[in-house]
């Protein structure tokens, strides 16, 4: 019974620390725009985190775009920039590639938790 609890807890720590499920609070945490995707495309973070995206491609401009909270499209960012947002109310945060959103289906999620 106690190697099933460590086994349990082991794989609840790797769910929580994988790609995409960030939980840093007050920390910058990294999402790579790169081949007309958000690497990874949704992430989970603690209230008060920065999410910083940067433009990994070789010529490609991109996006950040909140579009359902009604907030105005940002600029676009080229590569070797980057865009940023700090997240300091718990929530679901849904965003587009405005340019690519249609073509290439480039979406992704920030969920904030308490």
């Amino acid at each position: 019974m106690r190697t099933t609890a460590i086994v349990v807890v082991a794989l609840l720590a790797c769910a929580v620390l994988a790609p995409g499920n960030s939980l840093l609070a007050g920390e910058a945490v990294t999402v790579d725009v790169h081949k007309y995707k958000f690497i990874p495309p949704e992430i989970t973070v603690k209230v008060g985190t920065t999410v910083r995206w940067v433009n990994t491609e070789k010529r490609q401009y991109h996006s950040v775009w909140f579009k359902e909270s009604g907030e105005p499209e940002p600029e676009y960012f080229w590569p070797d920039e980057f865009f940023e947002r700090t997240f300091d109310k718990a929530g679901i945060y849904p965003y587009v590639c405005e340019p690519h959103e249609i073509d290439y289906d480039m979406k992704g999620v920030v969920r904030v938790v308490p």
